[in-house]
């Protein structure tokens, strides 16, 4: 699949997540568990279903931010446990985007326009397990400035929301 179209996708998804569930007839909440929430969006390119959260904890403070993380799914392109990240802007090229929950770290391959994700499907299904046991993942990124941001993800709800996500997108 084109780099060009997974970012498309991104956009109006996190474009339409942030705006009235009402005024947008394409986009379904499915659900809300705990700390997590799944979607669907039927568009002419197919159903994409996807489980996201916000951060429960953002680092600096002082600095609000759109951030959001994402395990979708697009049966129709086959993709599936699609983990996906956006901090709320645009990451410098300099320094890594990693994932963290416990001892394990995972970073993220490819970022652009304001989004990051794995390209390594194999590595999506160890977070994916990883997050499933776990009660916390944290996203360390970085701004065009080099100002580094922590995101605290509470994994609460995970699990069920995943399975609702995926199971409405089989």
């Amino acid at each position: 699949m084109p780099l060009v179209y997974k970012i498309k996708i991104k956009i109006l998804i996190v474009i339409l997540a942030l705006t009235s569930y009402a005024t947008c007839e394409e986009i379904k909440k499915m659900g809300k568990f705990k700390d997590w929430e799944v979607l669907s969006l039927t568009n002419e390119s197919g159903k994409v279903c996807f489980a996201q959260s916000m951060p429960v904890l953002q680092s600096p403070k002082k600095i609000k931010r759109e951030a959001r993380l994402f395990v979708s799914f697009r049966p129709v392109d086959k993709i599936t446990d699609e983990i996906s990240v956006t901090s709320g802007y645009e990451y410098n090229t300099q320094n890594s985007i990693i994932a963290k929950s416990g001892k394990s770290k995972y970073k993220f391959d490819i970022s652009q326009e304001g989004f990051a994700w794995i390209a390594d499907s194999k590595i999506e299904k160890k977070i994916i397990k990883k997050m499933k046991k776990a009660s916390r993942i944290m996203i360390t990124g970085y701004n065009k400035s080099g100002s580094q941001t922590i995101d605290h993800y509470s994994l609460m709800g995970f699990t069920k929301a995943y399975n609702a996500a995926k199971k409405n997108c089989s």
